[in-house]
């Protein structure tokens, strides 16, 4: 599932980057941002999941 997204985001990208018009500063810096916000949103998520199966490893072991 993230990794469709991912890939379809990087193709959204690589398509606006090569329109022929040029796009302003501005506008990459909206793009930028918006994967920068998914990014931090999906890490997030992650780093707590990660840091339940360290600690139900942890609790497995008894430590």
């Amino acid at each position: 599932m993230i990794r469709d997204f991912i890939t379809r985001l990087y193709v959204q990208v690589q398509l606006f980057i090569q329109r022929k018009e040029a796009a302003s500063g501005i506008e990459y810096a909206i793009v930028a941002a918006m994967v920068a916000v998914v990014i931090i949103g999906y890490s997030t998520d992650i780093s707590t999941k990660i840091g339940n199966v360290f600690k139900g490893i942890s609790n497995g072991l008894g430590t």
